[in-house]
């Protein structure tokens, strides 16, 4: 008896694991013949990052155009003017005589901001007050604008320096010092050293594109599976397909090999061709990536039950890429976030790994120091495996249901095809006897 009992749970195991390698083949064969899939899954993360990263590769940007509107026509006015022209950030190409003209030379795009110095620009510094300078940017660049309100405020602040030592009248250097910068502030940047966008944002985002790419490829999947399926169902009817765990199972273990590929392209390869700050060591990376990418193959896999077309998963998670950004605090401040959108992002794995990756690659922290993030990441995934799979064991109870409701019907069509045959031959064998006894012996 016990080695009957063995030897069928010998049998059992090599059959979930066969039906596991089976539907993890068929997924593989369906990413590679799907077009769509394929675009998601390789494509996307490979030119996407790329493109992403060239953009912002300068960290800051120089020379960047913007018109002066000079009201004053002072020499404080040009002195002012000459400073900003003279700064590495901002080039003034454009002069105009009033604000409309100016907006109009940004509305061409030939300048990317505005300039504006008051009538009593230097009337108002003569009497000893404090005055006001417009500076007007195009938000389309944030690194455009920080140029110009960065050089702008630089400026105005030497200005003010240079001012103050004329009306103190101080003897000596150290005493113009004293008194014009009491408190002289030393900026040492720690992490982001170039103190521009890429190495503020972009880590956020390349993991933010792994989710993304993620749920529209698993989305895009669904979506051909109940297009190819006589009654829309998520499963089909074979023998390999008759149990949760093996279905689970062996798609997630597809999309988990697939993204380990890109996963590892994102995050070492793309920061090392565009020189971003990666402190990250492997082990430790490998340690936040692995349950990030479960918990987002998992919670795809749960979103994938709404998709009833292909073309619902770009309605479904395009537009959520910038509030998932926001949500994950890099750009918004976590401190600002409202509790209540501050809950929904617990439910989102991108808000855990992208909080995660920065802590490793921008601050070099260790895996102990995101212990918190890697415990909401398991908790995530297990969550949306149980999820999953109360979804997919609705699907197959609902798939078995078509299928016997198909059953039914079609031997009803067999059943009442019988009838009529036998109804057909009895009717033949009727006529036939009645020509027989009509005709004359």
């Amino acid at each position: 008896m016990e080695k009957k009992t063995n030897s069928r749970r010998t049998n059992a195991n090599s059959n979930l694991i066969v039906s596991i390698c089976y539907i993890w083949w068929i997924e593989m064969k369906n990413t590679i013949k799907d077009e769509g899939v394929l675009i998601f899954f390789v494509l996307v993360p490979l030119l996407y990052p790329l493109l992403y990263s060239w953009i912002y590769n300068n960290e800051v940007v120089r020379n960047v155009p913007v018109v002066v509107v000079d009201q004053s026509h002072t020499a404080t006015s040009r002195q002012f003017v000459r400073m900003v022209n003279a700064s590495p950030d901002v080039e003034v190409a454009y002069y105009c005589n009033s604000l409309p003209e100016a907006k109009t030379v940004v509305e061409q795009q030939n300048a990317n901001g505005i300039i504006y110095l008051p009538k009593n620009f230097e009337q108002t510094l003569n009497r000893g007050e404090q005055a006001h300078i417009s500076v007007y940017c195009d938000m389309n660049l944030m690194l455009a604008y920080k140029a110009i309100y960065q050089t702008s405020l630089a400026v105005a602040l030497e200005m003010g320096k240079e001012r103050q030592k004329d009306m103190i009248g101080n003897i000596t250097v150290r005493d113009e010092q004293v008194n014009t910068q009491p408190l002289e502030v030393v900026e040492e940047p720690i992490f982001n050293v170039t103190g521009g966008y890429g190495n503020a944002i972009l880590p956020g985002v390349l993991i933010l594109i792994l989710q993304q790419t993620l749920l529209l490829g698993i989305g895009l999947s669904a979506g051909t599976a109940r297009e190819n399926n006589r009654y829309q169902d998520l499963v089909p009817i074979s023998k390999h397909h008759n149990g949760i765990f093996k279905i689970v199972l062996g798609k997630s273990l597809c999309y988990f090999m697939i993204y380990c590929v890109v996963a590892a392209y994102i995050t070492l390869a793309v920061p090392h061709i565009f020189h971003f700050t990666m402190l990250a060591q492997p082990s430790d990376l490998i340690g936040l990536l692995v349950p990030y990418l479960l918990s987002v193959i998992f919670f795809g896999m749960t979103l994938s039950c709404l998709v009833r077309h292909r073309e619902n998963v770009m309605l479904l998670v395009v537009f959520t890429s910038i509030p998932f950004l926001f949500l994950t605090g890099v750009s918004w401040p976590r401190t600002n976030i409202p509790a209540i959108w501050e809950g929904i992002a617990w439910f989102i794995p991108s808000t855990f790994g992208v909080r995660g990756f920065l802590s490793l690659s921008s601050m070099a922290g260790t895996l102990d120091d995101i212990r918190t993030e890697v415990f909401a990441l398991w908790t995530q995934a297990i969550v949306y495996f149980f999820i999953t799979c109360m979804v997919y064991r609705y699907q197959i109870i609902s798939a078995r249901k078509h299928a016997i409701v198909h059953v039914g019907r079609t031997k009803d069509k067999i059943e009442k095809a019988r009838t009529a045959r036998k109804q057909q031959v009895s009717d033949n064998k009727g006529t036939q006897n009645a020509h027989s006894e009509e005709t004359p012996k």
